[in-house]
């Protein structure tokens, strides 16, 4: 039973991932590098701010975290490239492909996990614990607000709690 549960979880994750880069149009065009360096500059204004950091916590917070960010993208990057080719053949895969791409979401997850766990130390070195912690609560504050600014601009905000009922 546990293992139906997990199998359906998982495969409604990879179903809602799908979707989404599905709605960006066919062959999901990626952003432009433009629009990549402005989000960009938000994020480092915001994370800036929301943390606080002193000039001397910033020459050595800064290198860590884009190198945090580099490993992510990479592995994110990968990820995108093998949920599209899944999302371009979905009807034709057969079951057995279908279980590899579901069983390569769990594996993208772990190393997503383990690049966290990687530099939550080194995190810790350069900033004080507390500043890590809010670290950690501004990237997702800057991911609502970016996809509320998205939403924005593609006919308005959903309305209600995010899906999962989850604030």
């Amino acid at each position: 039973m546990k293992n139906k549960v997990l199998y359906l979880i998982i495969w409604s994750s990879l179903l809602l991932s799908i979707s989404s880069m599905a709605q960006r149009g066919p062959g999901g065009p990626p952003p432009s590098e433009e629009k990549k360096e402005r989000i960009e500059a938000m994020k480092i204004g915001f994370l800036t701010e929301q943390l606080n950091l002193t000039p001397d916590e910033a020459k050595v917070f800064w290198p860590v975290y884009d190198q945090y960010q580099g490993e992510l993208e990479k592995l994110r990057k990968e990820r995108r490239k093998n949920m599209m080719n899944a999302h371009e053949r979905l009807e034709e895969m057969s079951d057995a492909e279908i279980e590899k791409a579901v069983d390569g979401e769990i594996v993208f997850r772990q190393a997503e996990l383990d690049i966290i766990k990687k530099y939550h130390p080194q995190f810790k070195k350069v900033l004080p614990i507390r500043k890590v912690g809010r670290l950690y609560r501004a990237e997702e504050e800057f991911k609502r607000e970016l996809l509320n600014k998205l939403q924005d601009g593609k006919g308005g905000r959903r309305q209600g709690p995010p899906p999962g009922g989850r604030k």
